[in-house]
């Protein structure tokens, strides 16, 4: 892969000048911030010194009242609640961080991951089956659902209630839930709109104790949860963002709930964590789990209060992302060579691949790698279920969820964002989807 600087332009003197005696800074770091789009006395200080004062109202979020209003109303009827997440870092850090603050208020709460093989990406019937047969009447998705119309309808059917907690982006038709949680609904006027599906779920917790009259000190110890998220599901640092990682690796590295610990513990790292840590030490180990195994796992160790427990939990965590790198590094080698052996794939602008047996919890890190050696929006796709099913992966200012939007004819359900989407499609379509898929992309990509 060929490598491109790209130059920011200078700014001129004057800005320069202005924000250097602001601050008292050298000329050359005012350039750097202003190139950040850091252009005042205020801005820099909110660069430079992160304050939990910025967050942002949650209940400035669309369906938030009604949301808190639900969850309340369960608590005082005595029903049974589900907190349902995803089965990556992000949903079960989010199921982790819903679950334990709840669970702190009310006691008649479980938690639900599905199982990566079994029942796919997302809300999935069994799920519901098993809200219904336990007798559940509200479930919190997190991570998930924004996409989930028809499962919604018939949890509905089952008289069990929605709240859907999610980042991804829309479809033309919002689930009829009681409320849907998603900053990046047309209609939600949340100020900022990158959170990941972790960070929903704590201003869905922020909301609901300021209602309640809890101390934010009691949700303060989350934030480490939700830094993970962010860090691992590769949303942008900006804006809340980086308020909420900034104090969550403070949480990680001062004070880490007992299955954190752990988990730098069999992580072999000594040094303060940063964020590249958590990217590559921390979040791989809790994606294994569900690659590898069951989600649940992760859950467990997140949510686990004993210390020796934690650590027979990172144990095990640590000897599945073992095997994740045997599958990984062994995939994609094959997937490599089925590239250099077709002249048509190597002067493609998109790579699309399958194979029937290749495992599903590691194609989406595949599609990533191959990426790093060819630089084009990848598909990896393998058989579930007599199903093609696969993960997408896209190049920087590349809009993938577009891409894969064009081609919904030919797939069975699709999801996820700009950068990163799952999809299902007929192993007979996957010809044509590739066909297709290239023809988008030749189509929306630019030559840089």
């Amino acid at each position: 892969m060929n490598k491109r600087w790209d130059f920011k332009a200078i700014p001129d003197d004057e800005s320069i000048k202005q924000l250097s005696e602001a601050i008292n800074v050298n000329p050359s770091l005012a350039t750097i911030l202003i190139q950040r789009n850091i252009k005042t006395f205020d801005e820099a200080k909110s660069f430079f010194r992160p304050s939990l004062a910025e967050l942002h109202d949650p209940f400035l979020m669309e369906d938030m009242v009604v949301a808190v209003s639900r969850i309340e109303k369960a608590i005082q009827r005595r029903e049974k609640i589900l907190i349902y997440g995803d089965y990556d870092v992000d949903g079960t850090t989010a199921v982790s961080l819903v679950y334990s603050f709840l669970k702190n208020v009310y006691p008649a709460i479980e938690y639900y991951i599905p199982d990566r093989y079994k029942e796919g990406y997302g809300i999935s019937y069994k799920g519901i089956d098993y809200a219904s047969k336990n007798h559940f009447s509200l479930i919190i998705s997190l991570d998930c659902g924004i996409k989930s119309t028809e499962h919604i309808k018939y949890a509905k059917e089952r008289s069990i209630d929605f709240i859907i907690c999610d980042h991804h982006t829309p479809g033309q038709e919002l689930p009829e839930a009681v409320a849907v949680l998603d900053p990046k609904r047309k209609d939600c006027n949340y100020p900022y709109k990158e959170l990941s599906g972790c960070g929903v779920g704590f201003k869905l917790m922020e909301a609901f104790a300021r209602k309640n009259n809890i101390p934010s000190s009691e949700l303060l110890p989350f934030l480490d949860l939700v830094a993970i998220s962010i860090c691992s599901d590769i949303v942008p640092i900006t804006g809340e963002n980086r308020i909420l990682t900034y104090y969550g690796l403070q949480q990680i590295n001062k004070n880490p709930r007992p299955g954190v610990k752990a988990l730098i513990g069999v992580s072999g790292l000594k040094k303060e964590l940063d964020v590249t840590n958590v990217v590559f030490g921390l979040g791989p180990r809790i994606n294994a789990a569900g690659r590898i195994a069951h989600a649940n796992a992760a859950v467990q160790l997140l949510t686990c209060e004993n210390t020796e427990e934690a650590e027979q939990w990172a144990k095990n965590i640590d000897d599945k992302n073992l095997t994740r790198k045997d599958f990984d590094s062994s995939i994609t080698e094959e997937a490599i060579q089925m590239i250099e052996q077709d002249e048509l794939l190597l002067q493609a602008r998109s790579t699309v691949l399958f194979k029937k047996d290749w495992h599903k919890g590691v194609i989406g890190i595949v599609a990533s790698r191959c990426i790093e050696k060819y630089y084009r929006p990848t598909v990896i796709l393998t058989e579930s279920n007599n199903y093609a099913t696969g993960s997408a992966r896209s190049v920087d200012g590349f809009d993938l969820y577009e891409a894969i939007s064009r081609c919904s004819d030919l797939l069975e359900q699709f999801g996820g964002h700009m950068y990163a989407a799952g999809l299902t499609l007929k192993k007979e379509n996957i010809p044509a989807f590739a066909e297709k898929f290239e023809s988008v992309v030749r189509e929306l990509i630019t030559e840089d």
